[in-house]
């Protein structure tokens, strides 16, 4: 399939597995996303200035984010994101980010951010895109879950960052373990080197225990990679640091980070696969797509290098995979 060429935004349904309203609404999703070769994003930019910081992806800690249930009720981080509307009636034909807001674990690394992180810039940029470049539907609010909540099961597919700090509660063990096992999705992002990964993947397997599951490296051969964009490059091609070290591999050709100790050189696209074969978890591990999709509109290099090229084609295609699926 023929790429299409993005370019910058100026700062930038609840359908599918769980809730799919129709196989015939599942269809155009699939025909909508598969024409996405050919409509480019819209070259703005408002401001800008890399306001980068610790681990928490340069954002600062606001009171909203202890009670949001939309990522539109919070302040952006970056240089704006975008505003747009669905027409009437379409309003629960949608996709919808949907961050999971959980615990940060009290041991392992220093270096491990917040469920926050590029929050909520990532959220809706990613979400704009996908609607403007590929004219599916999307939610312009986004949604911000914890495990517990029942809202959770009208959504097929969940987002989480910096997971090497995750900790899940003991009573959200199994509300994880249902949604993943009755067709949903989680995605994991933005963790670097061994200390994360063993965080991570030991909570998940409170959930989904070996030795029945376990993760997975997916291939570059596999459809996920060629669903959408034609991805045909190495995998380490489509690592995304953040932004800081992102705008310095200009001159130094360094897209990994430094974490514990470790060079975290090599990407990973891992998943735990169900008895059929069917994706429950992907972990996107030494690579940080949320800063691909939220600090786009801050530097034209990063744009192109890693926004365009890297962390918007890897994202739309685990989407269309996933509601496909």
């Amino acid at each position: 399939m023929r790429e299409r060429g993005l370019t910058r935004f100026g700062a930038a349904a609840s359908g599918g597995r769980l809730a799919v309203r129709s196989s015939a609404a599942l269809l155009s999703i699939a025909l909508i996303l598969c024409i996405a070769a050919s409509v480019g994003f819209a070259q703005r930019r408002r401001g800008g200035g890399w306001r980068g910081g610790g681990g928490g992806g340069g954002e600062g800690w606001t009171p909203e984010f202890e009670t949001c249930k939309t990522a539109r009720e919070v302040p952006s981080h970056s240089t704006g994101t975008p505003n747009w509307t669905n027409e009437p009636g379409f309003d629960k034909d949608v996709f919808s980010f949907v961050r999971i807001r959980r615990d940060r674990a009290s041991s392992g690394s220093w270096s491990a951010g917040n469920w926050h992180t590029d929050f909520p810039d990532s959220d809706l940029n990613l979400s704009f895109r996908l609607q403007q470049v590929t004219s599916l539907r999307t939610n312009p609010d986004g949604r911000v879950l914890r495990f517990t909540e029942p809202e959770l099961f009208d959504y097929p597919w969940i987002y989480m960052v910096e997971v090497g700090s995750l900790e899940l509660r003991d009573e959200e063990v199994p509300f994880l373990r249902k949604y993943l096992l009755n067709g949903g999705v989680l995605m994991a992002d933005d963790f670097w080197g061994q200390v994360h990964w063993n965080q991570f993947e030991s909570q998940i397997k409170r959930a989904l225990p070996e030795p029945e599951y376990t993760f997975t490296e997916l291939p570059m051969d596999h459809p996920i990679f060629h669903c959408v964009f034609d991805l045909k490059v190495p995998k380490n091609k489509l690592q995304t640091p953040n932004i800081g070290q992102g705008m310095r591999s200009e001159y130094d050709g360094v897209t990994w980070e430094y974490h514990d100790g470790e060079e975290c050189k090599e990407m990973h696209v891992r998943a735990m696969l169900d008895k059929k074969g069917r994706i429950m978890v992907i972990a996107t591990h030494n690579c940080d797509n949320g800063d691909g999709w939220e600090r786009e509109g801050e530097s034209d290099y990063f744009f192109h290098e890693f926004s365009e090229k890297r962390a918007y084609p890897l994202g739309f295609n685990i989407v269309f995979y996933i509601m496909t699926h």
